[in-house]
């Protein structure tokens, strides 16, 4: 029986975004979290190659789907988008935005970094508004216990109102607990007695205003707070899914337009302008997490974190943090060119080698000339030369290049230039790009998606073909 709209009241809303479940007792179970928290390892582990991918619709967003059997219940696991905020700034964030409010899923997995605890919160807080069907899988622990990271959970299920489970994905500890909390989300009696974020005074009375109003429209099909949060803040991407999925524009209704203008006044006579307001409502959120953390994760290695804001005051001060920069990249560069010398001269020998037996097979057969130019001289020659002196560079720079994110210096980098690439109208994250682009400047392009802004995306991507990429440089001789 497949999952429809009508079966799931959600109206007008993309189909799209729905998963179709073989059998009524089907779970649908969303799989969110931070990039590179080990969401896709915990994904794989648990379909066992069960999967499937597509592309959202309307969306260039690819998403995986699996389905893992626990106690001859199906669970279908959708990977979304990996995301550090449900307040959309980019595709990605947009689709796990609209999958978690609208497409259909039961429940939630929440997948953090047990090294950086107190930055995932942010996520699984504003998933918490959506929907308190959540589990929390802390994950990566075996990092967590090299760095001397304890994480009290008895104090974070407290806090947070639902069920924390500690997994180490890549070594399939602690999938089994993870699975037996999804399932008890379902026997449960009512929903769990989730964290609810405590916004500043000015903005609670906004949605005490509000909410009374928006229930009736929303019923049980969305939390009101949250719809009310996201009306104050003017969030244009969620107004337009939000008339998709209700079937009618809110801010069109009287008394939703009435009650709205009203809670803005009281915003601004409280000093809090639309433009702060957002700010506002992360730091909040922020706070709360630092809250959480503070009384759950402790450090038995406080030199870890001492070391790392030593780093920091050399990585990103702004005497050191670009000649450091530039050494860096430079060393990447020259390893890159002058050590893929060696292994295409070979290459290059071996497929010119492969090349003269070719031409005497073809003159051994009597084959015409014109068809040896075309496969021996065209096709062959060519890819000879485009194995020869694109394959080694690439090769060296993308596992260094992968390193460097790896040790988390890659962020540090666009911090740096952030403030020189906004003099010119761009964004920091595109120094991250055109870096790439010395390796291969499809894949520069291609990664221009992790710019927020479609006109930031759009200068990245005219911009980063200067680069000059691997396919540029002379073969070797």
């Amino acid at each position: 029986m497949g999952l429809t709209a009508k079966s799931t009241g959600l109206g007008a809303v993309d189909q799209g975004l729905l998963i179709q479940k073989q059998t009524p007792a089907d779970r649908v179970i969303a799989l969110a979290g931070n990039p590179n928290v080990g969401k896709s390892t915990v994904f794989n582990a648990l379909t066992h190659m069960r999967q499937h991918t597509g592309n959202w619709p309307g969306k260039t967003v690819s998403s995986a789907q699996g389905v893992h059997t626990f106690h001859q219940t199906n669970y279908i696991l959708v990977d979304i988008p990996g995301t550090y905020s449900l307040m959309a700034h980019s595709q990605e964030e947009e689709v796990a935005r609209d999958f978690l409010c609208f497409g259909g899923a039961d429940a939630a997995i929440v997948v953090c970094d047990a090294t950086c605890l107190e930055r995932n919160l942010n996520l699984v807080l504003q998933t918490l508004e959506i929907t308190p069907n959540v589990v929390v899988c802390v994950n990566l622990m075996d990092e967590a216990a090299k760095k001397g990271i304890r994480i009290d959970f008895e104090s974070l299920e407290r806090q947070l109102g639902v069920k924390v489970v500690a997994t180490s994905a890549r070594q399939k500890q602690g999938l089994t607990s993870l699975m037996q909390q999804v399932e008890a989300l379902f026997g449960q009696s009512g929903p769990p007695n989730a964290c609810q974020v405590r916004y500043l005074p000015a903005i609670e009375e906004a949605l005490a205003m509000l909410i009374p109003v928006l229930t009736p429209y929303v019923q049980n099909r969305l939390p009101a707070r949250w719809v009310a949060l996201r009306l104050l803040d003017k969030d244009e991407s969620l107004c337009a899914a939000l008339g998709r999925f209700l079937g009618l524009d809110l801010l069109k209704e009287p008394p939703v337009a009435a009650a709205l203008e009203q809670a803005h006044a009281h915003l601004q006579n409280a000093g809090i302008a639309q433009q702060t307001l957002r700010d506002k409502i992360i730091a909040c959120i922020v706070l709360c997490a630092e809250g959480i953390c503070a009384d759950s994760v402790f450090f038995s290695n406080p030199q870890h974190q001492a070391r790392d804001r030593k780093l920091d005051k050399w990585l990103t001060s702004r005497k050191t943090g670009i000649p450091i920069m530039l050494l860096l990249l430079l060393g990447v560069l020259w390893l890159t060119i002058a050590g893929a010398n060696y292994p295409s001269a070979l290459l290059w020998q071996g497929l010119y080698w492969i090349e003269g037996h070719l031409t005497n097979l073809f003159a051994f057969l009597g084959a015409p000339g014109w068809l040896h130019g075309a496969l021996v001289l065209g096709v062959w020659r060519t890819l000879a030369w485009v194995v020869s002196v694109m394959l080694p560079p690439m090769a060296i720079f993308f596992p260094l290049f992968t390193l460097l994110e790896d040790f988390g210096y890659l962020p540090r980098v666009a911090f740096n230039l952030d403030n020189r690439f906004r003099k010119c109208g761009a964004c920091g994250k595109q120094a991250l790009t055109m870096t790439m682009g010395f390796g291969c400047n499809a894949a520069g392009v291609t990664g221009c998606r992790i710019i927020d802004s479609p006109r930031e995306r759009l200068i990245a991507i005219l911009t980063n073909n200067f680069v000059p990429c691997n396919g540029r440089f002379p073969p070797p001789t």
